[in-house]
């Protein structure tokens, strides 16, 4: 080849080769103790009441997912519940305070939700018949399914301006339904509390002393009418958006022991007709925004009521029932994650994703019910991330997300990586110590100090980190064909798809040298597992 053709050849490569980025990063994890612990089932979907007239934009992507009428025969549905191995379920939404049990002396029919222009949320009250509750809960035992139950907590209250209503609670259907659910022998791990009525309310609100005068009543109900079943369900509340103010006085006025867990919802992704959804995703500021809400209620607790835990009940990322193309493809994933890892960093409990069917926002999809990306990254999660939540500080970029967990069921430490940046490929240096002696907030440009004040005490169990039969566990996930928008992830670089029988793919890892260097290519994530590697506090 001559000069020329090599010279054209170099210059039509050269842009590629400098588009790509290499920096090299240090992290250090810190197990010599935990700094948060989440609870055993973590990760948790929502079932919701909308019926396929719930329209946004033009948009109807709700078809058949409701509560009320989800083909629970699909064995798509099962086998991705069962994966789980006792997968968290919260039922519940907005419509949850416009709906009716069949059951007990109704004073209005029971009849199916209706649009109505003048009703909440534009629909006419529902009803859960008993024969339906009787098929969700023979499906819930089926799959092994953790179940919270969220109950209306309108029932009895009179509208008194655009949005407050007032009035104590009526408990008579909600105590029917319960006294059914007992004599039937279903196991409720949770009832909830109502849905967004906190603060300034979405649709509707209830005032902070009165909502908490009715869960002390609840309380009461369920010690009642629970005396002689086993095990008690925890009772949550108020599963609406964080308002300070609010939330303090509705701890104040319930008192010690009422409420099992404070729940809260989150949807820090805006509307789902935002064209931006897919920059904000890959914005590590925006990203960050939704830690000010961690950390708020986190005290709000601490001062308040230590007597009890957050749990996010309900988090969709975009809210109006999700983003097209955006939150059910790949790209949704870099927000998911985050959020998983940030959360659990602020002793949030439970977390709850919004929702496992129905909508653009769904883990499956909502006509063929095939897994869409994010409910792989969520198995991932649940089957490599224990309870816990370890420190890890480093020089990175902050488009290089960065979580430690101690590994699930087994030793060792799991770590997850996620590189929102398009660009830079990044290596990656791991050290654990026993003494914790570098600056965690320490900036990109600090590395060589860093690094320099890193105690290099690593730990391997069984054999010195120099055995080089010793190996770590990779799990990359990449979209299909670089489309960040693809509905189809890649696990080490195969497409991750339902078996010819519909069962979930197997998950496995790559098998790495323990020596072997690590790194995290643009845009994507990584979960990596250590299993040699000693954590006094994962013991």
């Amino acid at each position: 080849m001559g000069f020329r053709p090599f010279l054209l050849i170099f210059l039509a490569l050269c842009p590629a080769f400098l588009a790509q980025i290499v920096e090299d990063t240090a992290f250090l994890i810190d197990g010599t103790v935990k700094i948060a612990e989440t609870d055993d089932n973590y990760v948790c979907a929502t079932l919701d009441w909308w019926p396929k007239e719930k329209c946004n934009y033009d948009e109807c992507p709700w078809g058949s997912a409701s509560l009320i009428n989800l083909d629970l025969s699909h064995p798509f549905l099962a086998n991705s519940i069962q994966a789980f191995n006792h997968l968290r379920l919260r039922l519940g939404g907005s419509l949850q305070n416009r709906i009716l049990y069949g059951v007990g002396n109704l004073e209005s029919p029971c009849h199916p939700f209706t649009k109505q222009g003048d009703g909440l949320f534009g629909f006419s009250r529902g009803c859960l018949l008993m024969d339906r509750w009787d098929e969700l809960n023979s499906f819930f035992n089926k799959t092994g399914a953790l179940v919270t139950f969220g109950l209306n907590a309108l029932h009895g209250r009179h509208r008194a301006g655009k949005r407050a209503w007032e009035g104590n609670w009526d408990s008579s259907n909600a105590r029917d339904f319960i006294s059914y659910t007992i004599s039937k022998g279903y196991q409720i791990h949770s009832w909830e509390f109502g849905n967004e009525l906190s603060g300034k309310g979405i649709g509707a609100k209830v005032d902070a002393e009165q909502y908490g005068k009715d869960v002390i009543h609840l309380n009461n109900l369920i010690d009642q009418l629970y005396k002689h079943f086993q095990p008690r369900p925890l009772l949550l509340a108020p599963g609406g958006f964080y308002d300070k103010k609010w939330y303090e006085t509705f701890l104040e006025e319930s008192g010690p022991g009422t409420v099992g867990a404070l729940t809260h919802h989150i949807y820090n992704l805006g509307p789902g007709s935002d064209l931006n959804l897919v920059n904000k995703i890959l914005s590590p500021r925006h990203l960050n925004k939704i830690a000010d809400t961690f950390s708020n209620l986190t005290q709000t607790i601490e001062i308040n009521g230590p007597w009890t835990s957050a749990w996010v009940g309900e988090s969709g990322g975009a809210f109006n029932n999700g983003g097209h193309n955006v939150s059910n493809t790949f790209v949704n994933s870099f927000w998911y994650l985050d959020q998983l890892g940030m959360a659990a960093k602020y002793h949030t409990k439970v977390y709850c994703r919004q929702t496992f069917i129905g909508g653009n926002y769904g883990l499956l999809d909502t006509h063929t019910f095939i897994p869409n990306p994010d409910y792989y990254s969520a198995l991932l999660w649940h089957r490599l991330m224990g309870k816990g939540v370890l420190s890890v500080s480093s020089n990175a970029s902050s488009y290089l997300r960065s979580y430690a967990h101690c590994t699930r069921d087994r030793a060792g430490v799991t770590l997850l990586l996620i590189n929102l940046s398009n660009q830079t490929h990044y290596g990656v240096n791991i050290e654990s110590s026993a003494r914790t002696t570098s600056h965690v907030n320490e900036k990109s440009n600090h590395k060589r100090s860093f690094i320099h004040h890193i105690k290099k005490t690593v730990s391997w169990i069984g054999s010195k980190s120099s055995d080089v039969a010793l190996s770590r566990e990779e799990y990359h996930l990449t979209p299909l064909d670089g489309n960040l928008q693809s509905k189809t992830m890649l696990l080490n670089g195969k497409p991750l798809l339902l078996t010819e029988i519909g069962d979930i793919p197997s998950l496995s890892p790559v098998l790495v040298n323990l020596k072997s260097p690590i790194s995290v290519a643009p845009l994507s994530i990584k979960f990596i597992v250590f299993p040699n590697l000693s954590s006094p506090s994962c013991r």
